[in-house]
C-alpha cells in the first residue's frame, strides 16, 4: 500500500467551509502522480497514460484546520493496457473518500490504447491489493435531453498533454449542476444563498472519459437531468457534449443527498419533488 500525505491549501475550501468535492479528486491525482513518479512506471506519465473512468464515494468532509490528510492507494485490477487504482483518503481516523481510477496506456500519435510494458506491469503487480468493488452507479444516456449549460474551457484547464485535465471535469460538472438545479428550483441554491432552506451533500460521483476535450473559443455544453428521485436523494446524469457535432466527451452520475443545516439527512420536500419531476429523464424507449 502506497501512502502519501496531502498538503492542503486555503483556497481548496468551498462555501460550506470544507474542502470542495472537485478539489478532493485533485488530491487523488496528486497522490497518483507521486506514486507513478516514485517507481518504475514513471516514464508512463511522459509516454502517455489517460484516465478512462473515476468512481468517487464521499464519506465525510475534509477540514483545513483538521489533522493531516493521508491518501493510501494500491492496484486493484491489472489488464493488458489498463490498470485500476483503489484509494482511501483519511483525515485523522475519519475516512473522507474511497475511490477507483481506471487508467489506460495510450499512444497519442496513433490515438489508441497500447499494451503496458513488462517493467510497468511488474511495478503494478508489486502494489496489488484486495479491495471490495464499489457499487456500480448506472443512469440512462441523455441522448440530447436534459438542461443545457454552456461550458467554456480555459487555457489553464489543460494538462501536460494539451487536453483538459481529468480532475477539471469535476469542476465543470459542479458548475453545470449548480446552474441547472437552481434553474429547476431556486430552493436548491447552496446553503446561505437566497431561497435556500437546506444543503446538498454529494455522496457519490462517477465519470466516464470518452473523448478528449480540447481548448477552443466556442463553448462545449453540459446537459444535466435528474434520473432518479429517492426519499432523501437525487441521482443526476450529466453529459459533456460538443453541440456542433453531438460528440459525447464525458458521462457522469452524481448522487445528491438533502440535509438540514446541521448536516442531518432529511426527506425531499414534496414541492421540490414536483419541480424535479418536470425534468426527470427515464431510459429511452
Amino acid at each position: 500500500m502506497f501512502r502519501w500525505e496531502c498538503p492542503l491549501r486555503w483556497s481548496d475550501m468551498d462555501a460550506q467551509g470544507h474542502v470542495n468535492n472537485a478539489v478532493m479528486v485533485d488530491y487523488l491525482q496528486e497522490a497518483r502522480v507521486v506514486f507513478l513518479r516514485d517507481g518504475a512506471a514513471s516514464p508512463l506519465l511522459d509516454e502517455g497514460i489517460v484516465v478512462v473512468a473515476h468512481q468517487v464515494e464521499y464519506r465525510s468532509p475534509i477540514h483545513y484546520d483538521g489533522p493531516a490528510v493521508v491518501v493510501e492507494l494500491g492496484i486493484s485490477k491489472l489488464g493488458a493496457s489498463r490498470v485500476e487504482i483503489a484509494y482511501e483518503v483519511k483525515q485523522g481516523d475519519d475516512v473522507a473518500m474511497r475511490a477507483r481510477t481506471m487508467l489506460c496506456a495510450f499512444s497519442f500519435d496513433e490515438q489508441k490504447p497500447i499494451k503496458l510494458k513488462p517493467e510497468y506491469r511488474a511495478f503494478f503487480e508489486a502494489h496489488r491489493i484486495e479491495v471490495q468493488a464499489l457499487r456500480e452507479l448506472k443512469s440512462p444516456s441523455l441522448e440530447g435531453r436534459g438542461t443545457p449549460v454552456a461550458l467554456p474551457v480555459r487555457w489553464t484547464d489543460l494538462d501536460s498533454y494539451g487536453h483538459v485535465n481529468n480532475a477539471k471535469v469535476y469542476d465543470y460538472l459542479q458548475q453545470a449542476r449548480i446552474t441547472a438545479t437552481t434553474q429547476w428550483d431556486p430552493t436548491m441554491a447552496r446553503a446561505g444563498s437566497k431561497g435556500s432552506r437546506h444543503m446538498w451533500l454529494i455522496a457519490r460521483q462517477d465519470v466516464d472519459y470518452l473523448a478528449q476535450l480540447e481548448h477552443r473559443f466556442e463553448p462545449y455544453e453540459v446537459r444535466v437531468a435528474p434520473v432518479h428521485l429517492g426519499s432523501s436523494s437525487i441521482v443526476l446524469a450529466s453529459e459533456i457534449v460538443d453541440p456542433a457535432t453531438g460528440t459525447v466527451h464525458n458521462r457522469a452520475r452524481t448522487i445528491l443527498v438533502i440535509a438540514d443545516m446541521d448536516h442531518r439527512k432529511t426527506e425531499l420536500p414534496e414541492s421540490l419533488r414536483e419541480s424535479l419531476r418536470e425534468h426527470l429523464v427515464a431510459p429511452a424507449g
